[in-house]
């Protein structure tokens, strides 16, 4: 079994890859939160949650700029054999700033921007530009 975060970046990732104008992925807080990132960061539409009997599901609406995916790449950092941990030292700005870093830490998910202002560090899970 893969990880849910990781199968949630990779649907939206071929998303974008086969221009699609939505993604289904599996439901999840984690993944509701990533969503809820994504989406003020400007990197998704939007989102919504799609019940289904018991079982729920994310609707991840893609966003185009001039018919360019919203995401160029991504990259999964921490994955569930190798977890990789940063501290506040080691949290660089991704592309010189103009992507971002998605952190689990003791206050939640946060982007490395986030993380330097707050100074907390945390597993690095995936890098967006």
């Amino acid at each position: 079994m893969t990880s849910t975060v990781t199968d949630f970046i990779i649907r939206i990732k071929n998303g974008y890859m086969a221009d699609r104008d939505s993604v289904d992925a599996i439901y999840s807080n984690l993944n509701t939160k990533i969503a809820e990132i994504l989406k003020k960061r400007g990197y998704i539409k939007g989102f919504e949650v799609v019940k289904d009997g018991n079982k729920n599901s994310l609707k991840v609406s893609l966003l185009y700029r001039d018919k360019a995916p919203a995401v160029k790449g991504v990259a999964l950092i921490s994955k569930p054999g190798r977890r990789m941990y940063v501290r506040l030292t080691d949290i660089k700005p991704v592309l010189g700033g103009l992507g971002m870093a998605i952190i689990s830490t003791s206050s939640g998910l946060i982007t490395d921007k986030e993380a330097r202002k707050k100074k907390v560090g945390g597993e690095l899970l995936f890098k967006v530009w």
